[in-house]
């Protein structure tokens, strides 16, 4: 009985190491199998580098319109968010005070220039002293002045334009009392806009008056914005060692409004580089890297630095050579120094690169 028994176990242990063994060559051949994925050899390609940041729009000139006296109004001229052109009037401020002294003072003035005609006529038959000429001159100079100095006065109760613009909300009505500083409305003229976006120190060399810029924004998405690089704060600034420069932008149809972010490109220029799909780049914590093959067909992980991206597309500083070849599709699937297996775009699942 006891020979039974150990006879038993000693096959049942047999058995075992055979299914071990069966296993691990299943698993072997299986490991063994090469990986379908889709191979790119790159070669280097003109690239277009650009310099991107955030602005901010600016109109090209933009006030706040407000009384330089004190006074109630009398009447407004304008709606809010009305086009008006430099000069218009804008309120009207009541003056019957000034009216009444400008017709008291133009009187005085009449009065003294005809006596000083009559003066002048005796003057010259030297039937009076030329000292009596010169004080009447001088009596209706000064009504002459103080007539210019009213009606400056009554210039100031009319409200204008100061230049062409888009005036904003409306902050005053007939009958509001104004004092010198009292806001009636902000005047913008945006018939061309100033976008103001910071530049890096790093990126101070690659910036410079005069050149091409390209602006985006989300309220009009799909739509370019064209402009040039017009000047620079001419310092930078401490906290972020970023200089802000100042693009120029037409905005003819008044799309670009003052205080909206606008993405900002600015076109460095082109030159040969290695550019592959932007799925082909996996990205894994600090760690950004391609899958290259080797001669022998296998996977080899590739430290990479990038330089640039643009929709679909990424610029390769450093880690490729002209002439690699890369896995551009199917990456997910791949494990470093696995067989790979070249396969047509279309039998590969994409969307595994950036998981």
């Amino acid at each position: 009985m006891g020979r039974l028994c150990a006879g038993g176990m000693v096959a049942g242990l047999l058995l075992a190491g055979c299914q071990r063994g069966a296993d691990a060559g299943k698993s072997a051949a299986k490991g063994d199998q090469p990986v379908s994925v889709v191979i790119e050899r790159i070669q280097p390609q003109p690239w277009t580098d650009t310099v991107q940041a955030l602005g901010t729009v600016k109109a090209h000139e933009s006030v706040t319109v407000t009384a330089k006296v004190s006074e109630t109004v009398q009447s407004v001229h304008f709606d809010s968010g009305q086009w008006v052109n430099r000069g218009a009037p804008l309120v009207t401020l009541t003056g019957q005070q000034q009216q009444a002294a400008l017709a008291a003072a133009a009187a005085s003035a009449k009065e003294a220039d005809t006596l000083y005609q009559r003066q002048s006529q005796l003057a010259a038959q030297q039937l009076i002293a030329k000292s009596m000429l010169d004080t009447q001159k001088a009596t209706r100079d000064a009504a002459i002045a103080q007539v210019t100095q009213i009606r400056a006065n009554l210039s100031d109760r009319v409200i204008r334009a100061p230049f062409s613009g888009l005036l904003g909300l409306r902050q005053v009505s007939p009958g509001t009392l104004v004092t010198p500083g009292t806001a009636i409305a902000t005047l913008d003229d945006v018939s061309r806009v100033y976008v103001d976006f910071p530049v890096p120190e790093t990126e101070l060399a690659n910036v410079s008056p005069g050149q091409s810029i390209t602006g985006t924004t989300q309220a009009w998405p799909g739509r370019e914005f064209s402009g040039t690089v017009q000047t620079s704060a001419g310092r930078l600034d401490t906290g972020s060692r970023a200089m802000t420069m100042r693009g120029d932008f037409a905005n003819p149809d008044r799309a670009l409004k003052p205080g909206m972010l606008v993405n900002v490109e600015v076109t460095r220029g082109t030159h040969p580089a290695i550019v592959v799909p932007e799925l082909a780049v996996m990205q894994v914590g600090s760690q950004t890297f391609v899958w290259r093959v080797t001669p022998e067909n296998k996977a080899q992980k590739v430290e990479v630095e990038l330089g640039g991206r643009i929709p679909g597309k990424a610029m390769v500083s450093k880690g490729l050579d002209g002439g690699d070849r890369i896995v551009v599709d199917g990456v997910g699937k791949v494990k470093a120094d696995a067989t790979l297996k070249a396969a047509p775009p279309a039998t590969v699942p994409t969307g595994t690169a950036h998981k």
